[in-house]
């Protein structure tokens, strides 16, 4: 089996973020993980970040740019990913107030195209995260997820595939992560349960109803090159849950490299 990377996205731990960002960044990768997905940089400048990446031996591997900062300034956002050396630029939620519907979608999905052309003119790859309601939404025959990619390249719009919201979608990880192989570079690794009234509830890697161990064998098959894990929202202290986590695919994963 090929070795993937594993990466923390950060928005896990917003709150540790938002009160001690460089300590916060410290504590990640002493616990292992070997790279990091921002979701925002605590207003530090990119060349500060590059340097405590560098000292902490930590790989900036993506960025979650809000669309609306797309729209307004896409190359401020490509020039911090590319000073700190991040490799993907991923749109990461589509806001209820920019969520089009039926036809009006194909004018998001021209102006991804567009954005994702110019990041990888630049050296960048443009990615798009899921969440659920990209599979209720339909453009004509297709679900949105799907229309998005069939409306786009693969040059310019690659897939970052968030299993934990596929399957409470409804719908099947492991065949979407066979259906978008070779345009699948990151993976959100994730779980979770539902409560009583059928609301996700986001728990560490194993407590919940994901097939991790399908999910990452089918995405190493599929040519993903980072497991990022991900907790919405932590049950116990967040730096707990994460570590938890990474517990788990050491013993399950990588130990067997």
């Amino acid at each position: 089996m090929r070795r993937l990377g594993i990466g923390l996205q950060l928005y896990t731990l917003r709150d540790e973020t938002a009160e001690d960002f460089r300590g916060t960044l410290r504590k990640v990768a002493e616990l292992g993980y070997e790279g990091v997905e921002f979701a925002g940089y605590g207003d530090n400048p990119a060349d500060e970040m590059k340097a405590l990446l560098d000292e902490l031996g930590l790989k900036a591997i993506s960025s979650h740019v809000p669309l609306q900062a797309m729209r307004t300034n896409l190359q401020k956002e490509i020039d911090y990913l590319k000073t700190i050396g991040a490799e993907y630029i991923i749109c990461p939620y589509l806001a209820p107030e920019d969520r089009p519907q039926g036809d009006a979608w194909k004018e998001l999905f021209s102006f991804l195209q567009e954005a994702g052309a110019e990041a990888r003119k630049q050296g960048l790859i443009f990615g798009y995260h899921n969440h659920d309601f990209e599979f209720q939404d339909q453009v004509g025959e297709l679900t949105a997820f799907d229309a998005m990619f069939a409306e786009t390249t693969p040059e310019a719009v690659q897939v970052e595939l968030d299993v934990c919201w596929v399957q409470f979608a409804g719908q099947d990880p492991i065949a979407y992560i066979n259906k978008y192989a070779g345009r699948l570079p990151l993976l959100h690794l994730k779980d979770f349960s539902k409560d009583e009234q059928g609301q996700m509830v986001t728990l560490e890697l194993s407590k919940g109803s994901v097939d991790l161990p399908a999910v990452i064998e089918t995405a190493t098959d599929a040519g993903v090159q980072w497991l990022i894990v991900e907790q919405d929202f932590c049950q116990i202290p967040p730096l707990e849950s994460v570590s938890n986590s990474l517990n788990w695919l050491k013993l399950n994963y990588l130990n067997q490299f």
